[in-house]
């Protein structure tokens, strides 16, 4: 097959003017051109999609998960984080590779129903004699054929130090550092056309010794990857790194080196004026993530404010016990609406959800020349959706019902110009086989935990 030919759709480039009937044409994994309709001419082995009454937009980039989290749905329900981790950090050290390999195929192959193509994954509980829990996932993520972004997590930190977790699942400094690097070295793949890169991610400042954050933060300069952590989420967290180091969460990254272009934190709920400047001079990025925030009482990140002061922010849909089974697609919604119920109906329009979702996340990734815009040249990862269904119809606006509404119909679903999704169903794994997988891992999980007298 040399090609894809979408024709007759709506496109909504997020860079560009969008094109209320036109074409996009791709070649290979990238593509190639787009435009208003005039039909471009045929090409032999080409595949054409009449697109008809969809929606065309990038592919959507989720930029904070954790993926093993799918198996403790339901958990632990009226808490707040810290209640929330605290009940869950001894199930979780049950873990093993099966738990997170099954978790995983549910967990992404939901994400790419709702639009998604590109997924970071933080996966910071390694307990010992488990298997290997990193590669289960990237196995997962291969199979599925989603670009992947998995970021090695850690925490040394435990409760005999002064830490958040119990040390049963904590690891040494040493062995973390060593970890880290072999995960990079490994598996992070740096060309344009990659589907699986590496970062660095020590959980938190309230897990984490400063010597790893450091030292974590010299590794990944060393081998040209990114940071990732937690900040700012609660203001538990901020009275936390008050007691503990005497300043507060911006304020301590800053003086770990932890601020910069390569660097995108989860949440950032509880920023000053200040932290918003400093992230934006120093292009430091952030993940919104307003499902779990929502659910664990955690507050309203300052997203608005962020974007007119000139801060990236990106969407996640953090991890599947603290929201859930939110969709990517509806992290939009969400997003819009608690800006808006924060700061008035300006505050935040469909299109720049949009954009949050998309190029945003991008950029946190350090993938927006490839990624999170339709363009020539970009990779053609990219959804359609159905929006002139019996409901949908009545919408006039396409981006205003992918957004404003719930997640319309997923057509179609492509990453590297391959269909992932078609009509609604996943083509490159089992469907449903991926959905039982998630249950299966539940109740494996639940009867590993109950086996080390967990509940």
């Amino acid at each position: 097959m040399t090609g894809v030919l979408i024709e007759n759709v709506h496109i909504a480039p997020v860079r560009g003017p969008e094109i209320e009937s036109g074409y996009i044409r791709v070649e290979g994994d990238r593509i190639a051109e787009l435009g208003p309709m005039a039909r471009p001419p045929d090409a032999p082995g080409t595949t054409r999609i009449d697109a008809t009454g969809c929606l065309a937009t990038p592919g959507l980039v989720n930029t904070h998960h954790h993926l093993y989290q799918w198996a403790t749905q339901g958990l632990a329900q009226d808490a707040t984080l810290f209640e929330w981790l605290v009940a869950l950090y001894e199930v979780w050290a049950a873990m093993d590779a099966d738990v997170v390999k099954g978790a995983a195929s549910a967990g992404l192959g939901y994400l790419a129903l709702s639009g998604c193509t590109t997924s970071s994954d933080h996966h910071y509980v390694f307990p010992k004699g488990r298997g290997d829990l990193f590669a289960a996932e990237i196995e997962a993520a291969r199979e599925l054929g989603i670009r992947f972004h998995p970021a090695r997590g850690s925490m040394d930190r435990g409760q005999s130090a002064g830490g958040l977790p119990p040390d049963v699942v904590v690891e040494e400094l040493d062995e973390i550092l060593a970890a880290t690097a072999e995960a990079v070295d490994t598996y992070h793949d740096p060309s344009f056309s990659s589907m699986l890169r590496i970062a660095v991610a020590p959980c938190s400042p309230f897990s984490v010794s400063e010597e790893l954050m450091t030292e974590a933060a010299w590794l990944a300069r060393d081998r040209g990857v990114r940071l990732h952590t937690h900040l700012a989420e609660t203001l538990d967290e901020e009275e936390h790194c008050l007691e503990q180091f005497g300043v507060r969460p911006v304020d301590y990254m800053d003086r770990l080196g932890w601020l910069g272009p390569d660097v995108w934190f989860a949440h950032a709920v509880h920023l000053s004026d200040g932290d918003i400047a400093r992230f934006a001079a120093t292009g430091t990025g952030s993940a919104h993530c307003p499902s779990s925030n929502g659910r664990l009482g955690a507050g309203i990140a300052r997203v608005s404010e962020m974007l007119r002061r000139g801060a990236n922010v990106g969407l996640g849909v953090d991890g599947s016990a603290s929201s859930e089974l939110t969709t990517m697609a509806g992290e939009m919604r969400q997003a819009l609406l608690f800006q808006r119920a924060r700061y008035g109906p300006k505050a935040l329009s469909a299109r720049q959800a949009l954009e949050l979702a998309t190029l945003g996340g991008a950029r946190n990734l350090g993938r927006q020349d490839e990624l999170g815009s339709l363009e020539p040249g970009k990779l053609a990862d990219l959804a359609l959706w159905r929006v002139d269904g019996p409901f949908a119809a009545a919408v006039d606006d396409p981006v205003c019902a992918l957004v404003f509404g719930p997640p319309p119909p997923l057509a179609r679903l492509l990453v590297g110009g391959r269909t992932v999704v078609e009509d609604g169903e996943l083509r490159t794994v089992a469907h449903d086989a991926a959905g039982r997988a998630g249950a299966e891992a539940h109740r494996r999980l639940m009867r590993l935990a109950g086996e080390r007298g967990a509940s």
